[in-house]
């Protein structure tokens, strides 16, 4: 009797583990080249014999709607994670749309969310972060009641995600991911890759993300709104044991596509030019970092030979914002270039800059410290803050865009805010 119990219990735990293993875990959106479809990504620990979504418009009677995707995997440390990813297409914006993910062997809750709108009086708002981690993520609650207020469209997160997605055989990005199942569940999660994420060329980040445009979300463009968002990886330029293929390839893409979105067509339809990586090209800190530097490579390209570099090319296309993190603060620059102020006018900067406008917003919260600031500030520095907190970006139509820098430290205060104004197309190209 007690041997026939111990297969018994032994078969049980067994269904259980495997149930456990099937179990759609780490759910999160991403928005796609077109604003009628997304890209939904899970993670199992066994494989499935589909990859399935189920979904219908919010408050329909049935999820109605079924589409299939494909499973890939990869393996961190000792665990192999099963990577599953579906896209849902023919879908209407600006609407609310019921959902659940997974296989016949286990489903998900259902959850839902909402696509992301169009047409040009479309005006989105995106949270906007990077440096945002599972330890000390103290930005989080605020986080989720921006995304539960419904006014947010999107979450942009630049970079250093997690820290670490692959440690501990890369339990810790789970949990990350786990963390923010709640928020990602509702609206594009939109990546790109910091330094935390270097680990074996990239190897967690490159599998767990969906990004549009088919190079393994390391870079990407979208639409969204009267803005074209174009997101790149800094990190090619300073993990070259990878090789220099990377840093070629990316800066190639990046010209072809700055060349196709300022075409007078493409600008017409989205006037605004919009860049975000990791680590910027300015910035007035004091930990050594390349940004500090008078030629940082971000700026002026590959040392020496001065290869790939970046501010001429967004200079000479028009680039209007630049948004960086890596630098655990926040930083608003004047309109500059060549490290020189560049401003709209004296008395309204921000209007018709000559230049691009720079932010770093690196302060959501992570287990490393603040950045310090220089003691005596660049003439190129606008604004400075260490409190935690994170970005709101908002592109109101094709003349007017604003950023507000919230405060978690401070409850929610807005410490800076500037809204740029374009109203005389790009003067500067």
């Amino acid at each position: 009797m007690n041997i026939l119990w111990i297969c018994v219990v032994s078969i049980l735990n067994n269904v259980i583990v495997k149930a456990s293993n099937t179990q759609p875990q780490q759910i999160h959106l991403a928005a796609t080249e077109t604003y009628s479809s997304v890209v939904l990504t899970w993670v199992t620990f066994d494989p499935t014999t589909s990859s399935q979504v189920y979904y219908a418009s919010h408050g329909s009677s049935f999820l109605s709607t079924n589409a299939t995707g494909s499973m890939t995997s990869f393996k961190e440390g000792k665990i192999t994670r099963y990577i599953h990813r579906v896209t849902l297409i023919n879908l209407k914006p600006k609407i609310k749309y019921d959902y659940k993910c997974g296989s016949p062997a286990n489903w998900s809750i259902i959850h839902t969310f909402q696509t992301l709108g169009m047409g040009p009086n479309y005006s989105p708002t995106f949270l906007v972060y990077g440096d945002f981690g599972l330890t000390n993520a103290q930005s989080l609650p605020r986080i989720q009641d921006e995304v539960k207020s419904g006014k947010i469209d999107a979450i942009l997160h630049i970079g250093d995600i997690a820290y670490n997605l692959f440690e501990d055989d890369g339990i810790l990005g789970d949990n990350f991911m786990s963390m923010l199942e709640d928020v990602t569940t509702q609206l594009p999660y939109m990546t790109l890759p910091g330094n935390h994420e270097s680990s074996q060329n990239f190897l967690d980040y490159r599998n767990r993300f969906s990004m549009p445009g088919g190079h393994e979300s390391i870079f990407y463009s979208w639409n969204v709104g009267r803005a074209h968002f174009i997101m790149f990886s800094t990190e090619v330029y300073f993990f070259l044991e990878y090789g220099m293929d990377p840093v070629k390839k990316q800066f190639e893409w990046l010209e072809n596509d700055l060349k196709q979105a300022t075409t007078t067509e493409a600008r017409s339809e989205h006037p605004w030019i919009i860049t975000m990586a990791h680590r910027p090209m300015y910035c007035s800190t004091t930990n050594g970092n390349d940004c500090d530097h008078k030629e940082s490579i971000i700026r002026t390209g590959i040392l020496f030979t001065h290869s790939y570099a970046l501010e001429e090319l967004f200079y000479k296309y028009g680039v209007d914002l630049c948004v960086w993190a890596h630098e655990h603060i926040y930083e608003r620059l004047w309109p500059v270039y060549d490290r020189k102020v560049m401003n709209g006018s004296y008395e309204r900067p921000y209007t018709n800059p000559k230049a691009p406008v720079h932010v770093i917003t690196g302060s959501a919260g992570c287990r490393e410290n603040h950045t310090t600031f220089q003691k005596n500030q660049p003439e190129w520095v606008a604004v400075t803050n260490s409190d935690y907190g994170f970005s709101k970006l908002t592109v109101h139509n094709s003349t007017h865009l604003s950023i507000q820098q919230i405060s978690d430290d401070q409850n929610g205060k807005v410490v800076d805010s500037f809204t740029m104004i374009k109203d005389q197309g790009n003067i500067w190209t």
